[in-house]
């Protein structure tokens, strides 16, 4: 198939390109730079000045939306400004463009986050069908959802793939954590019962395959392993595989002094969410126990 893909440069992104390249799909970039250097063909487009080579994109398969700015930096207002206006005003003027075309892909899959729910006790478990939850990146997830719908009513399928915590040794959120631990200073956060909902980087090009082949799915999909645990949890396994001590705990108090909102949002508070969406339509997932999923990771 010929799939164009946003965000190819993230963490996610780079590792989609080598994936579905090795599996003989003719994949297209659509980056900023014209002067990237990557071996794969590209598309240029520059959301913040509405421009996207269209006659490139015409007739593509499918297309997967990656592209938005980094939700895990403290959230000034200038902050939240760039947040909503890459993901939401980004992924609208794409799903507009895609409507714009004549023969426009069968499908768009674009990211999405599980903090469309909110945060939540681990005794609380979330699922497609759950209702929106409240908060600034509830708020964002629900409009940058919601920017999808101009390719919705040109026929395109979108799927909303709402991705948890993404596990990989070499970047992201276990990349930042590493160091602390290393030097034994791991520990759990507040009082460590929150819920982690978290899916192995592995995991994710099979999955988007699965989406891709499954025509029947649509909608939101939770991108989360069916095995979720709490922070304490996390912390102890991750310190057995390091072979590091974790008795440090960090102080809830401290971590919303130092990054504010997106402390309590994203690390203070928890949410525990269903993969049976997945599961229910037939995916089987290689990656679902988290002690045996980081012993791959640090032995390979």
């Amino acid at each position: 198939m010929k799939i164009a893909i946003t965000g190819s440069t993230g963490m996610v992104g780079q590792r989609l390109v080598q994936t579905l390249s090795d599996q003989g799909h003719e994949i297209f970039r659509v980056i900023r730079s014209r002067n990237a250097h990557v071996k794969e063909p590209t598309i240029s487009w520059d959301p913040e000045k509405q421009f996207l080579d269209l006659q490139q994109l015409n007739g593509m398969d499918v297309v997967i939306h990656l592209a938005g700015e980094n939700i895990s930096k403290r959230w000034t207002k200038r902050q939240k400004e760039k947040i909503e206006q890459s993901r939401v005003q980004g992924t609208k003027f794409l799903s507009s463009s895609l409507a714009q075309l004549k023969n426009p892909p069968k499908c768009l899959l674009s990211a999405s986050a599980i903090h469309y729910y909110g945060n939540h006790p681990y005794s609380k478990l979330l699922d497609e069908n759950s209702v929106q939850g409240t908060g600034f990146l509830s708020e964002v997830v629900q409009q940058w959802e919601d920017a999808t719908k101009p390719a919705e009513e040109k026929g395109i399928r979108v799927v909303h793939m709402r991705f948890g915590v993404i596990l990989d040794k070499n970047a992201g959120a276990l990349k930042k954590m590493l160091l602390p631990f290393q030097l034994g200073l791991g520990g759990k956060i507040g009082t460590g019962r929150q819920a982690f909902s978290w899916i192995a980087l592995d995991e994710i090009p099979d999955i988007i395959q699965f989406l891709i082949e499954k025509e029947e799915l649509k909608g939101a999909v939770n991108i989360v392993s069916p095995e979720p645990v709490t922070n304490y949890r996390f912390t102890k396994i991750l310190g057995s595989i390091l072979n590091r001590p974790t008795v440090l705990p960090i102080p809830a108090l401290l971590l919303k002094a130092i990054y504010g909102e997106m402390a309590e949002q994203l690390l203070v508070d928890g949410i525990r969410v269903s993969s049976k969406k997945l599961i229910n339509s037939g995916y089987t997932f290689e990656y679902s126990d988290l002690k045996r999923t980081l012993e791959h990771m640090f032995n390979n």
